[in-house]
C-alpha cells in the first residue's frame, strides 16, 4: 500500500544543475592553470595532474547532461522519475579516471628510464598551487551541496576533485624533491604514484555506480533506523516480514510485509499503514515506504498450504 503520491525530487535535480556549473567553471579554470605549469616546466608529474582536470571538465559535462534528465519529472514511461541517471554519469566519471590514469603511465614510464631535467620549476608550481586550490574550494561546496541534497553526481564530483586536490599536493611535492636533490626521476616516480592513486578512485566511482544501478540496500544504519521504528507497534500485535531497502539517485525506498490481528478492520489496518509510512519518511530521511497488508497467523493456527497444495 502507498496512498501518498510520489514525491518530485527534480527540485533537487535542478538545484545541483547549478553547483554542476560551478564545477565546470572551475574545471576550465584549473586546466589552463596546470597546462600553464607542465608548458612552463616539461614536468610529467604536472602533466598527470592537468590530464585529470580533463577528466574533471569531461566528468562535469556528462554530469549536468545526466542532471538535466535527472531533473525530469515522473511521466508515464518512467513513473518513479529518473534519478538513475545520475549513476551512468558516476559511472562514467569513474571510467574516464581509469583512461586518465593508464595515459599518466604511458607519458611516465619512459620517463623513469630516460629521465628528463625539469625547466622553471618555481613557476610551476606557482601555477598549481593556485589550481589547487581552486579545486579545494570547489570540492567543499559540491560536498555540502551534495549531501544537502543527497545527489550522487555531486558526491562523486566532490570526491573526484578532492583526489585531485591530493593529486596536485603529491605532484607538487615531488617537483620540490627533484629541484632540492636533482633526482629527475623523482618526477615520474610521482606520476607514477598519481596513476595508481586515481585508479583507485576511478574503481571506487565505477563500483558505487554499479551498485546504484544494481538496487544495492540503504546502508545498515539505517535499515536499523527502520526496524526501530517497526518495533514500536508491536505492543499492538502488529508485527512485520521482508523489509526490503534500495537507493535511486536522490530518492530512498523501503518495501515491507506489515502483519496485523486477523481481526482488525479494513479502514483500522489500512490507517496504521499510512502512519507507518508518514513516520518512515518523517524519521528516516525522507524514506518512501511501501506496505502490504497481511492477517499474522494466531500461534494455535495451522500453516496455510503451500502452491502446490502440499504444506510446508
Amino acid at each position: 500500500m502507498d496512498s501518498r503520491a510520489v514525491p518530485d525530487t527534480s527540485a533537487a535535480a535542478r538545484e545541483a544543475l547549478v553547483f554542476i556549473r560551478l564545477s565546470l567553471a572551475a574545471a576550465v579554470l584549473t586546466i589552463a592553470l596546470k597546462t600553464g605549469a607542465w608548458w612552463v616546466s616539461g614536468s610529467v608529474g604536472l602533466l598527470s595532474d592537468a590530464m585529470e582536470s580533463f577528466v574533471n571538465l569531461a566528468g562535469a559535462g556528462f554530469a549536468l547532461l545526466m542532471l538535466k534528465v535527472a531533473a525530469e519529472p515522473p511521466d508515464s514511461d518512467h513513473p518513479w522519475g529518473h534519478n538513475k541517471a545520475e549513476y551512468f554519469s558516476s559511472g562514467f566519471e569513474g571510467g574516464l579516471i581509469l583512461l586518465a590514469g593508464l595515459g599518466i603511465l604511458w607519458e611516465a614510464l619512459p620517463r623513469l628510464v630516460s629521465p628528463q631535467p625539469v625547466d622553471a620549476p618555481g613557476l610551476g608550481l606557482l601555477l598549481s598551487a593556485a589550481s589547487t586550490g581552486v579545486n579545494l574550494a570547489t570540492s567543499l561546496v559540491l560536498a555540502r551541496a551534495g549531501r544537502r541534497l543527497r545527489s550522487v553526481v555531486l558526491e562523486a564530483d566532490a570526491a573526484h576533485l578532492m583526489t585531485d586536490v591530493w593529486t596536485s599536493l603529491g605532484v607538487m611535492l615531488g617537483l620540490v624533491a627533484v629541484i632540492f636533490t636533482g633526482w629527475h626521476w623523482l618526477d615520474a616516480l610521482v606520476a607514477v604514484a598519481v596513476a595508481l592513486h586515481i585508479f583507485r578512485e576511478g574503481w571506487r566511482l565505477m563500483g558505487g555506480a554499479i551498485d546504484g544501478l544494481m538496487d544495492k540496500a540503504l546502508p545498515p544504519e539505517d535499515v536499523a533506523q527502520m526496524q526501530a521504528v517497526l518495533a514500536r507497534y508491536a505492543d499492538q500485535g502488529v508485527s512485520y516480514q521482508n523489509l526490503r531497502t534500495r537507493r535511486s539517485g536522490t530518492r530512498r525506498f523501503a518495501h515491507v510485509d506489515i502483519l496485523v490481528p486477523g481481526d482488525w478492520s479494513v479502514a483500522h489496518a489500512h490507517a496504521l499503514l499510512d502512519e507507518i509510512e508518514a513516520r518512515m519518511a518523517r524519521e528516516v530521511d525522507g524514506t518512501l515506504t511501501t506496505t502490504h497488508l497481511e492477517p499474522a497467523r494466531p500461534a494455535h493456527a495451522p500453516a496455510p498450504p503451500a502452491a502446490d497444495g502440499v504444506s510446508p
